[in-house]
C-alpha cells in the first residue's frame, strides 16, 4: 500500500513542534484522497521542496488534527518528471 502525502505547511507547528494539518494545502489533499485522520496514521508530510514522514496526534487544546515529526529527518523532496514519448 501505498503511504499516503499530505500537504502541510512547515511553519504552522504548534509549541510542541507538531505540524498543525489545518491549512488549505492539507485540507484539500484530505478531501481529493478521501483521508480521514485518525490517531496513529502514518503520512508523508510535503510542503513545495520538503518532506517528512509524521505520525497524526489531536491536539485537544487546540481542538485539530496535527502531525508529529522528526524536525531532523525533513529532507528534499523528490519530485518526479514525467516526459512525453
Amino acid at each position: 500500500m501505498e503511504q499516503l502525502k499530505v500537504f502541510a505547511d512547515f511553519h504552522n507547528a504548534d509549541v510542541q513542534g507538531r505540524l498543525r494539518l489545518n491549512c488549505i494545502g492539507t485540507l484539500e489533499d484530505l478531501a481529493l484522497q478521501k483521508i480521514s485522520l485518525q490517531k496513529g496514521q502514518l503520512l508523508r508530510i510535503y510542503s513545495e521542496d520538503l518532506q517528512v514522514d509524521g505520525v497524526v496526534e489531536y491536539s485537544e487544546q487546540e481542538k485539530l488534527w496535527v502531525a508529529v515529526i522528526d524536525w531532523n529527518a525533513i529532507r528534499e523532496r523528490e519530485l518526479v518528471i514525467q516526459t512525453e514519448k
